[in-house]
């Protein structure tokens, strides 16, 4: 299915799905599928008011997602991608399938030949998860399973990512579905959960455990001169990562 979207002077955006020959869109009224397409890359104008017409980005797919939960920022997505070693192909466990921004993020790095199985204890937090998947049109890379990883989880996996309340509770059964040199990568917001958790892994074997926080700081740049924006430095999570290894040195 093709997808577009639309991209208004005020920076909101709109991911259309091209499912049909005319389209509804809240907020913007019936628009024909084929004017979509045959807009990408250009200014379409809609009802008086212009709209670029933009091939969806995974920052896109990430930006018009259904929120039922918090979802992990795009600084803090894309250190855990990188840090985590997500790559094409891989098997990827997430433990806290929330809205699924984190899930699309995973899918999109995976690609075609990879698999996320994602896990949730909440039947509605799966559901807003599966479609907003399904709308990001990786429904083919994910399954979405109720459980909870803090008890068993379906191994082997290159990376098992968690976000839920208490991670170090999932450490062990991480650390048994990961593959030899696989990571473990947490998501959390206070100190305390990064400490328990820590302390948890220290307690298996892993290596090159560390964890930080990603600020971010956007420049604003101007024909008079580029200066810091003056916005608050917001914090939002702490990442703790680490590699599984079969013995102590």
């Amino acid at each position: 299915m093709d997808r577009v979207v639309l991209l208004d002077r005020q920076g909101r955006k709109w991911l259309v799905l091209l499912s049909e020959a005319t389209v509804s869109v809240p907020g913007l009224g019936v628009l024909k599928a084929e004017k979509l397409q045959s807009s990408m890359g250009n200014v379409l104008r809609i009802g008086g008011e212009p709209f670029y017409v933009l091939r969806p980005s995974a920052r896109d797919l990430s930006e018009t997602l259904e929120r039922k939960a918090q979802v992990v920022t795009a600084k803090d997505a894309a250190a855990l991608l990188y840090y985590a070693d997500v790559k094409p192909g891989d098997r990827i466990i997430e433990g806290g399938a929330g809205s699924g921004g984190l899930t699309i993020m995973l899918a999109h790095a995976v690609g075609a030949e990879g698999h996320v199985l994602s896990y949730d204890v909440r039947d509605d937090f799966l559901a807003v998860a599966r479609e907003n998947v399904r709308r990001a049109g990786y429904e083919n890379r994910v399954e979405f399973r109720v459980g909870d990883v803090r008890e068993a989880i379906e191994g082997p996996a290159d990376a098992v990512v968690i976000d839920i309340v208490d991670p170090w509770n999932a450490v062990e059964s991480s650390h048994g579905a990961l593959r030899s040199c696989g990571h473990l990568a947490s998501y959390s917001p206070n100190m305390e959960q990064v400490k328990e958790t820590v302390l948890q892994m220290q307690r298996f074997p892993f290596v090159e455990t560390r964890t930080i926080e990603i600020l971010e700081r956007e420049l604003e740049v101007r024909e008079q001169g580029v200066r810091p924006s003056f916005a608050a430095l917001g914090h939002t999570g702490y990442l703790t990562v680490g590699r599984k290894v079969l013995e102590r040195a």
